[in-house]
């Protein structure tokens, strides 16, 4: 059963902006230091969600890659090679997704798609799931694990979202999304749906590889990892790089780490 979340009257975030500031995966939030908290060990404590029944599902963590969920059935545009109609706005309420939930662990998070999105909320959530179990990902060698929750504390709450619903959101932290790009609200991180849907111009490469850049940006920034820029001309783009923007000489890149498991830094822009 899908459950309809209320979004939050308002959300906390510290940072600022006298202009708007946007990051390549794309938030307009300057750094992660300023509006979550630090990473300590495996990440931080999980904090008190709006439920707090025990999901009966089978727990299940992370650590190595879920078996993927049968792709939904693709509609005529994606047949047609056009990304799928985008509604500008939604009625502002969230379905959890439930699939493969377990009970909780490190790393909690939940994952919401405000309805009437087309975006079914246990299809984006394997694909999260995917992104941050892989080796070049957050999770390489092990280095932390992630644990999807529908019910319970979650320390990070990824929502999926129209437009509209995301420039509201985030404007509650003095952020201007222009119906555009995502942002980071202290442990609520807004997908606009239009970049999860269409990916963005600038980034050279499969829409599926464009998602995995929103995760890792967005969820580098709560583990306390503050925004890079290219490294060099031909040399990888971080993924904490604003990619949005143009790449700098750089090569479009979705993942903190080489695979080798170096990790794939640039210059800090304060």
């Amino acid at each position: 059963m899908l459950v309809a979340v209320l979004v939050p009257a308002t959300l906390i975030c510290v940072a600022a902006v006298a202009a708007p500031r946007w990051a390549g995966g794309d938030d307009p939030s300057a750094s992660a230091s300023a509006a979550g908290p630090e990473p300590s060990g495996s990440g931080p404590a999980p904090r008190p969600a709006a439920t707090s029944s025990s999901p009966t599902a089978k727990p299940r963590t992370t650590t190595a890659p879920p078996t993927r969920s049968p792709a939904p059935s693709r509609s005529a545009a994606q047949r047609a090679g056009r990304p799928p109609r985008v509604p500008a706005s939604g009625p502002g309420t969230f379905a959890v997704a439930r699939a493969g939930a377990s009970s909780g662990g490190g790393n909690a998070y939940r994952v919401e798609v405000e309805n009437g999105s087309g975006v079914d909320p246990d299809e984006a959530a394997a694909r999260i799931a995917d992104v941050l179990a892989a080796p070049r990902g957050w999770a390489h060698g092990g280095a932390r694990s992630f644990h999807q929750v529908a019910e319970g504390p979650a320390g990070l709450v990824i929502r999926i979202a129209t437009p509209a619903t995301t420039d509201r959101i985030c404007a509650t932290g003095d952020m201007n999304t222009h119906g555009e790009v995502n942002c980071r609200l202290a442990e609520v991180v807004m997908v606009n749906l239009k970049r999860w849907q269409s990916g963005s111009p600038e980034f050279h490469g499969p829409l599926a590889d464009y998602r995995a850049l929103i995760i890792n940006h967005e969820v580098g920034h709560w583990l306390g990892h503050g925004h890079e820029t290219c490294p060099g001309r031909g040399r990888t783009a971080p993924a904490m790089m604003q990619q949005i923007y143009g790449l700098k000489g750089c090569v479009s890149n979705a993942w903190p780490y080489d695979a080798k498991g170096q990790y794939l830094g640039g210059p800090s822009v304060r």
